[in-house]
């Protein structure tokens, strides 16, 4: 029998829930609880299953997310996760089958972007999709860092660091988030359920619950200007001395000031030896806010978000650029969702993304667009790569003027 792909019906679900299990290598039992909290934010008319003779053996599901643009514009995009394919089906296009079918729906719904953290590299560049945002996690030996053990951890500049609780941070984490996508591109929206979970009144579905500590820092009109969450493991050695993690599970701040006291707060605690910073952007001030950068030894270096444009125009106008420039670019879209040859006219005065029959100065694939689209990855590479061609001379370092940007896309979350 053929394999049947589809959305699934609510009566699915719990088969569902069985294959993404399977999926990701977890324990395939679904407890009813489970079910039940599952349902009440996974709405099944945006899962795709896949099935043979009835059983489920692959799942997709999106979700409506905001993307932050350079400039600060929100764009509507849909959110792709719980994708699996069951051992037993690799192989056989069923996630191309998914996934073409839902990338043609969130366009027609009015998403500019599609977009998805990749469990595998080579997986999604052939839908389209290309990594626009990397990250960076530290490892900090606070006893090298050479800061002041001293002092109290408190900060010199006239605010105040505090230690809240769940409650707090829900009242106000989401406006402090708000303001954060005003000015970091590459951020993604955080809904209510985010912060249930993210502060232990809502399950996860993963680790046990273990309440984190929550430190806010407040500038000295007291305005709350970051939030930093993490976790402390227990470790003494063999001499009785403490050799203790701090895991920093969220780490958001919209001034300088709020991330140097916030990460200078917790280099400072009593015990803690060595402090996990978690995903930050591969620019992170982080390592220089330390007298010596060093005492950072970078673990983890790697893409994370990857960005699919659906609708070339709205995406290009919807951005801001570094310069004023006009570049005509021909884009190549296996699924024909944001194919095209487009002018690109970037002036003091707005932008504008118009189809043109002119001749190109860049071809390029829509995944080298997805790339290019936050401002991390260079034209220039990309050409010397060969993925993509430059037709005019002199076009990939214009581009490179025109898209890059002064400070690294980043986003911090995990979906």
């Amino acid at each position: 029998m053929a394999i049947d792909v589809r959305v699934i019906s609510d009566s699915e679900f719990p088969d569902w829930l069985r294959a993404l299990n399977t999926g990701f290598l977890r324990s395939p039992s679904v407890s009813e609880e489970d079910l039940a909290d599952r349902r009440a934010y996974m709405g099944p008319t945006r899962m795709r299953g896949a099935f043979d003779e009835g059983r489920c053996v692959a799942t997709y599901r999106t979700f409506p997310q905001e993307l932050t643009a350079v400039g600060g514009a929100r764009l509507p995009a849909g959110a792709i996760s719980n994708v699996t394919v069951s051992a037993t089906h690799r192989r056989r296009g069923l996630l191309s089958r998914m996934i073409d079918d839902d990338l043609a729906e969130s366009k027609e719904r009015g998403d500019v972007v599609s977009t998805l953290i990749a469990a595998e590299y080579p997986i999604y560049g052939r839908y389209g999709f290309g990594p626009a945002a990397w990250f960076t996690d530290w490892s900090i030996d606070v006893p090298r860092a050479g800061l002041d053990r001293r002092r109290s951890g408190q900060p010199d500049d006239g605010g105040r660091i505090d230690l809240v609780d769940g409650a707090e941070v829900r009242k106000l984490g989401p406006e402090l988030h708000d303001r954060l996508r005003a000015v970091a591109h590459g951020v993604v929206s955080r809904n209510e359920r985010w912060w249930r979970v993210f502060t232990g009144t809502a399950p996860s579905h993963g680790a046990p619950w273990r309440e984190p500590f929550h430190a806010v820092y407040r500038s000295a009109s007291g305005e709350v200007e970051g939030l930093l969450t993490y976790q402390v493991d227990e470790a003494w050695g063999d001499a009785k001395q403490p050799l203790n993690t701090a895991t920093v599970i969220d780490a958001i701040a919209v001034t300088t000031a709020a991330e140097r006291a916030l990460w200078g707060y917790v280099c400072s605690v009593d015990w803690i030896t060595t402090v996990r910073t978690g995903r930050r952007a591969p620019d992170d001030l982080l390592p220089f806010f330390l007298p010596d950068p060093r005492a950072a030894r970078i673990v983890t270096q790697a893409d994370f978000l990857w960005v699919r444009i659906l609708d070339t125009v709205r995406a290009l106008e919807s951005r801001t650029y570094a310069a004023a420039g006009t570049l005509v670019l021909d884009v190549h879209d296996r699924a024909s969702l944001a194919s095209g040859r487009y002018r690109l006219d970037t002036t003091p005065s707005g932008t504008t993304c118009v189809p043109t029959s002119a001749s190109p100065d860049l071809t390029l694939d829509v995944r080298e667009l997805g790339a290019l689209y936050l401002g991390d990855e260079s034209a220039v590479r990309l050409a010397a790569l060969g993925t993509l061609t430059e037709a005019t001379p002199g076009a990939a370092a214009r581009t490179d003027a025109l898209f890059r940007t002064s400070r690294r896309p980043w986003c911090p979350d995990m979906f």
